[in-house]
């Protein structure tokens, strides 16, 4: 192991023990999971720290909205933390590109080590206190016809549960596209210059070193400056995989993929369109047939179309809302909510 990574708390793990367990630990994001010890990004390197797992207390997500999110405009802003909690009350909080590697990375804890909360003390209180107020909107007993929807549902359900990776992919496959459908080409030659000007600090710093020009304060100032650009400008930069055909036909590919899939449901009736096929959706209208809101499955299907018409910039919503809302919202964003 060329640099081994910090210890961060109180507790450590011998050199043998760390060095084997961050080889084989499994890598998402900056982060890592390992059998021993979480591993956890500095600002400019990733897995630069690590914590065994005896010191941490809790690990949960935390993420902050821009100005605007949830528009109907495009994909949300947001930018997603892991946070952890460890050694009687500190924290150390993890910045990620992306949200759902987050919510992988506390899916593997999860089959690690289940015993740590992943919520935090705030946040398992509103939990509570949502399950609270869903269960008193629950109807006590609801119409025949209604159990029947719910049944219906409850089988569909357990279908997409066989291949969830479907269903993962294909919710991946439409924000992305809505993404790209919602950007401006301006943008793509912002990124080109930001990342240039990423290109040239890296190009400065290497020449200083070279011949000996500057100190330290300037290097680490100029491979700084270099990491921020090309990291702000990596995700807009056309690459292999990810331009607006490479995008376009994913997204084909996903919703093909799961109408091939639907056509063996059994009886071949599957309760919502293919573009629709996921668990979120399914959940959602289980619940608008619990509380009231509906009776047969159009209407179930209507409710949650209707509900994710509604949530904009304007509307603020529970973080579990969130969580469903932005794995489908784009599905009926790019289908027109047909």
């Amino acid at each position: 192991m060329l640099f081994h990574p910090a210890q961060l708390g109180l507790a450590h793990l011998d050199k043998a023990t760390l060095e084997a367990d961050k080889k084989a630990c499994k890598k998402i994001g900056p982060c890592g999971v390992g059998k021993k010890a979480l591993y956890l990004n500095s600002f400019y390197i990733d897995r630069r720290y690590y914590l065994p797992y005896g010191s941490i207390s809790r690990v949960f997500k935390r993420v902050a909205m821009s100005q605007g999110g949830f528009s109907g405009k495009g994909m949300f802003a947001s930018m997603a933390y892991l946070v952890v909690e460890y050694d009687g009350g500190k924290q150390k909080q993890c910045n990620f590109k992306d949200e759902r590697d987050v919510d992988a990375l506390l899916e593997v804890l999860a089959k690690e080590q289940p015993n740590i909360p992943r919520l935090s003390a705030a946040g398992e209180a509103e939990i509570a206190r949502q399950k609270a107020e869903k269960a008193a909107r629950r109807l006590p007993q609801l119409s025949k016809e209604a159990e029947q929807s719910v049944g219906q549902l409850k089988r569909a359900s357990d279908y997409l549960a066989r291949k969830p990776e479907l269903a993962k992919e294909l919710s991946a496959a439409e924000r992305r596209k809505r993404a790209q459908l919602q950007s401006k080409p301006v943008y793509k030659y912002v990124a080109l210059i930001i990342s240039l000007f990423g290109v040239v600090s890296a190009a400065y710093g290497i020449q200083s070193i070279i011949n000996h020009t500057g100190n330290y304060g300037i290097y680490f100032a100029l491979f700084g400056f270099a990491a921020i650009f090309l990291f702000s400008s990596y995700n807009m930069m056309p690459t292999a995989h990810n331009n607006h055909n490479a995008i376009m036909k994913r997204a084909d590919r996903a919703e093909a993929a799961m109408a091939e899939y639907i056509k063996a449901y059994p009886g071949g009736n599957f309760p919502v369109p293919d573009i629709y096929a996921h668990p979120v959706v399914l959940k959602q209208m289980t619940d608008a047939l619990q509380e009231g809101r509906a009776v047969t499955l159009p209407e179930a299907l209507e409710a949650v179309k209707n509900r994710l018409k509604e949530v904009n910039a304007d509307v603020q919503v529970e973080q579990e809302e969130y969580d469903e809302i932005i794995q489908i919202k784009a599905m009926f964003l790019n289908h027109d909510y047909q």
